[in-house]
């Protein structure tokens, strides 16, 4: 039998009988959750480990809550994380997984982390920070700290 499960002296025809690998991608669906820095999820969904993490970051930005505040506007906004690490947007699930941390038939649950680039330091023009900025600094500032325990 051959790796396509389908011997070539069988003279069976090929044609809508799926491969073995075909039936192992179908089978082999990831199913993730993705952890809002609030606590709400949006999923469990489930994608194939071929799917980018770029494309990932788009279905996040479909499926983003409507009524939350401050979300992201481009995929350039989000940052997953999973397992300690910030995936990036070229790798795909498959290059991601850890085997550590990844329950066969489980959900993995992403963190989201939401950056604007328009709140960063040096986000203006020439990377000079806005005259409201400026007066603010002017006056003395009350730190805020801001922790999540995973």
């Amino acid at each position: 039998m051959g790796i396509q499960g389908i011997s070539r002296q069988s003279g069976y025809p090929r044609r809508g009988i799926k491969t073995l690998l075909e039936m192992a991608e179908t089978q082999e669906q990831l199913e993730i959750k993705f952890r809002l820095h609030d606590g709400s999820d949006i999923g469990p969904s489930k994608y194939s480990p071929a799917t980018t993490v770029a494309t990932l970051k788009e279905s996040i930005l479909a499926q983003w809550p409507k009524e939350k505040e401050n979300g992201p506007r481009t995929v350039n906004d989000l940052k997953l994380i999973n397992a300690g690490r910030i995936l990036e947007n070229n790798k795909t699930l498959g290059e991601c997984r850890s085997p550590i941390c990844d329950i066969p038939g489980g959900v993995t649950t992403m963190h989201v982390v939401v950056r604007h680039p328009s709140l960063e330091k040096g986000a203006g023009t020439n990377n000079e920070v806005p005259p409201e900025k400026k007066k603010a600094s002017n006056q003395p500032q009350n730190s805020k700290c801001a922790c999540v325990i995973l």
